[in-house]
């Protein structure tokens, strides 16, 4: 049976992609996007997008992750619904297994994004962008003159609440632990904030609450050192304790990774395996932002239109 071959196929459409396949496809470039969630990845399930670049009043998440995928359809994109579950060299070209069976590319672009690791405590869900969010700098400003609880002790936790603080009334900042994970800067840095991050130590998280709105109006958590139950009056939570890269496909592959699971780039967004890019949230060093997806997803197009003139140069002399 003949090969499927396409000039590129991107591995998501998230923001990055999406952005990526615009510019492909406007220059005549083959390109194929899987997804195997929501075409617009966490953008499109993000309840408003004040700080996108060109809406001066916000927009909603969804709104801006179907006009990034109307305008990449329009030039051309085939975005398809599956999953890519591996990647590998073959004869020159990138096998990529899908559940659509084996297709191959000349150049590849990465775009499958992070997943903010969740709690899996009840509320958690049923609360999402209701109450319950995972970005400081997407969603804090909804809590001016409010209180919120943000769950975590690492470096993203103390960033995030200091950062929240320009517009919460007050903050409890939940550790599960007997001390901060985050750095001694941050920690010391937190002295600055005394009056408005309470900080428990040794209190869990454990149970969102909401009220008839569809709102959330308390934490639960246990206070481990009394194993007692306590309760925060609050308008949200914002719950920082890491991220988890959509990456568990490329394990076993050519496609270095850091110590995180997330992936490797030179300057040019190249991975280890020549032909390969990444663009947004999967990329080491990446800003975690919708406006730095869609540049960089401009970027690696930009960059595989290059590693195809230089194959096809290199075709065309041999």
């Amino acid at each position: 049976m003949a090969k499927e071959i396409h000039d590129v196929v991107m591995v998501g459409a998230g923001p990055a992609a999406l952005s990526a396949a615009i510019y492909t496809t406007r220059e005549d470039i083959d390109t194929i996007l899987f997804e195997k969630g929501v075409i617009g990845g966490l953008a499109a399930v993000t309840d408003w997008v004040d700080n996108y670049p060109g809406f001066p009043k916000g927009i909603a998440g969804l709104d801006l992750a179907d006009g990034l995928r109307e305008q990449a359809e329009r030039f051309g994109a085939d975005i398809r619904l599956g999953e890519v579950m591996s990647i590998a060299e073959e004869d020159g070209l990138k096998k990529l297994v899908t559940t659509d069976g084996d297709i191959y590319a000349k150049a590849v672009l990465i775009a499958t994004g992070s997943d903010y690791k969740k709690l899996g405590i009840p509320g958690e869900e049923t609360f999402y962008a209701r109450g319950v969010h995972y970005c400081a700098t997407c969603d804090g400003a909804f809590y001016r003159d409010k209180r919120l609880v943000v769950s975590g002790g690492g470096n993203s936790a103390l960033q995030e609440s200091f950062f929240l603080t320009r517009f919460a009334a007050h903050i409890d900042l939940l550790v599960r632990s007997d001390h901060m994970r985050a750095s001694e800067i941050l920690q010391q840095e937190l002295e600055k904030y005394k009056d408005k991050i309470t900080v428990h130590f040794n209190t869990t998280t454990d149970e969102i609450v909401g009220g008839a709105d569809n709102k959330v109006t308390k934490v639960i958590g246990t206070d481990k050192t009394t194993g007692k139950k306590v309760d925060f009056a609050v308008d949200g939570i914002f719950v920082f304790i890491g991220l988890l890269p959509n990456t568990q496909f490329l394990k076993g592959s050519d496609v270095g990774l850091d110590s995180i699971g997330m992936i490797k780039t030179n300057e040019f967004l190249e991975t280890s395996m020549p032909g390969v890019f990444a663009a947004g949230d999967v990329r080491s060093g990446a800003t975690m932002q919708i406006a730095s997806a869609t540049g960089e997803g401009a970027t690696a197009a930009l960059m595989m239109r290059k590693h195809l003139e230089e194959l096809e140069r290199t075709r065309s002399t041999t």
